[in-house]
């Protein structure tokens, strides 16, 4: 195997160059936890898709995959648009000659704090489009070149709130229930075809988003944003937060081909939440 272009020194999951002469489209790649993906697999010997609707960051994460040697093309693509969806997977395809990998980060939180009966058909329908059927279209995308080529990886990410019900974040839980249903009803359907389903579940990451959650709680309780934090970490078995990087290395694993007999399956990443 051709060695990477980077630190080989590196003795973890990365340094094997495990995705060396793959091609990996990745959506939602420039912030938090697809950043860290997008590095990892860079790290790991992929080519890269970057897509996204904001180009700016992706054009930032993509001048470091280049600076480890990897290739980068950047689309502007809204995973809620067919046509989008269609025109990046042609585009990904005449670059690269092929399409190995899929993995699906982009997507949003929805309505934060309503109960069902105040949720809106019209906040409903957004998390809905942009959690389930972006991935829906991504995956319809990619399959045919995937199945053409008797291999292909699929990487959904999911979350902890579709492994177990969440109140008062009913929209974001049904977007991520039903996007496990996807991902296994497709495993079923591809796997004579050598193509691996896979949903990563992250419980709560740490990062901006979830500071600024500890923030508002201590707020609200009257106590301060540590005390919020030891609270969650307290409901874990591990007793600690989920980082982006722990993430990225559950989705480097089932992209590749360590996790080759491992199909239609949600891996928790939770520190041991959902048990």
């Amino acid at each position: 195997m051709k060695e990477c272009c980077y630190d080989q020194r590196k003795k973890n999951l990365e340094g094997l160059c495990i995705l060396e002469d793959r091609v990996s489209i990745i959506t939602g790649p420039a912030k938090g936890m697809g950043a860290a993906t997008t590095l990892a697999l860079a790290k790991a010997g992929s080519d890269l898709v970057l897509a996204g609707r904001d180009l700016e960051p992706i054009e930032m994460i993509a001048q470091k995959v280049r600076k480890l040697g990897r290739k980068a093309k950047i689309l502007k693509c809204d995973v809620t648009s067919d046509l989008d969806v269609s025109a990046m997977c042609e585009t990904a395809l005449e670059f690269y000659g092929q399409i190995d990998i899929l993995v699906n980060i982009a997507g949003g939180t929805g309505p934060l704090g309503a109960t069902s009966w105040e949720t809106t058909p019209e906040d409903f329908d957004q998390i809905i489009d942009l959690n389930l059927k972006g991935c829906f279209l991504t995956m319809r995308g990619v399959l045919p070149t995937m199945i053409a080529q008797r291999y292909g990886k699929i990487v959904n990410v999911g979350g902890t709130f579709g492994l177990r019900g969440r109140a008062l974040r009913m929209a974001y839980s049904a977007s991520k229930w039903g996007l496990r249903g996807i991902t296994k009803s497709t495993a079923l359907e591809v796997g004579p075809y050598n193509i691996n389903v896979n949903c990563v579940c992250p419980g709560m990451v740490d990062g901006p988003r979830f500071r600024k959650v500890c923030a508002e709680q201590a707020k609200r309780k009257g106590i301060s944003p540590k005390e919020v934090r030891s609270q969650y970490e307290a409901e874990y078995a591990l007793r600690r937060i989920s980082t982006d990087q722990d993430v990225a290395n559950a989705i480097l694993f089932l992209a590749s081909d360590l996790s080759k007999n491992i199909t239609g399956q949600d891996l928790a990443v939770d520190g041991g939440w959902v048990i």
